[in-house]
């Protein structure tokens, strides 16, 4: 693309990050519609009883969701396929400790994301940041308060052009910050289940995702300055 070619309309991060590779999601505004409670509650009750079945029907309801969110972390299917199979295994020895402290919705989430999160550690990512650091010094940053008084942080950004980089972006954010604007922006999650799932204030939701949004911004307004000819 040459650089005098003007860019289409501007989208937002979150728009792309739904509809980039993987993002086999709702689009946000519906991606939240919570699943009935009380039928997932009868399910876990009769899985708990001993009936497969009830919990082969938890299983295909909940496997699109968990397939985009373990993709979205881990960009590649093989790996996708492998710990989903892993974590409703998982899912399945431990349901009988199921007390439903919490939704079915969030215990199976928080499963998914841990396991995710410890593959993609012993598969070797390495990053040089200190996570608790970025959260304390970003809790305290002027711009993050001011935007997240307010509004989401994320500005517009262009699809068809910046599509590719964004992915690109996405897999240079830490495991932990890629996790949460999966849950966030993709799987549209809201930072109060977002912090049950990862056991964390909702203060250290925001601030990860500020950090991560900072960071994409960044690399794609190096981008849109610098366009690949």
């Amino acid at each position: 693309m040459s650089s005098s070619v003007a860019l289409p309309a501007p989208r937002r991060i979150s728009d792309l990050l739904s509809s980039g590779p993987g993002a086999n999601v709702k689009p946000r505004k519906r991606a939240m519609d919570q699943p009935r409670t009380d039928e997932d509650q009868q399910l876990v009750a009769r899985t708990q009883d001993g009936d497969a079945g009830a919990f082969d029907q938890l299983v295909l309801k909940y496997t699109p969701r968990l397939y985009g969110l373990v993709y979205n972390m881990t960009a590649n299917h093989e790996d996708t396929n492998d710990l989903l199979q892993d974590i409703f295994a998982k899912a399945y020895k431990s349901i009988r400790g199921f007390r439903g402290k919490s939704s079915f919705y969030t215990w199976i989430h928080s499963i998914a994301v841990n396991m995710t999160l410890n593959f993609l550690k012993k598969r070797g990512r390495r990053f040089h940041l200190s996570l608790d650091d970025v959260d304390a010094s970003i809790q305290n940053d002027k711009e993050f308060l001011e935007l997240t008084a307010t509004s989401s942080p994320v500005r517009e950004a262009d699809l068809s052009e910046l599509q590719r980089r964004l992915n690109e972006a996405m897999m240079k954010l830490s495991d932990e910050h890629r996790a949460v604007v999966t849950m966030f922006h993709i799987q549209g999650m809201p930072h109060a289940e977002i912090s049950k799932i990862l056991n964390v204030s909702e203060g250290t939701v925001r601030s990860r995702l500020f950090y991560a949004n900072r960071q994409l911004q960044n690399y794609l307004d190096e981008f849109r300055k610098n366009p690949v000819a």
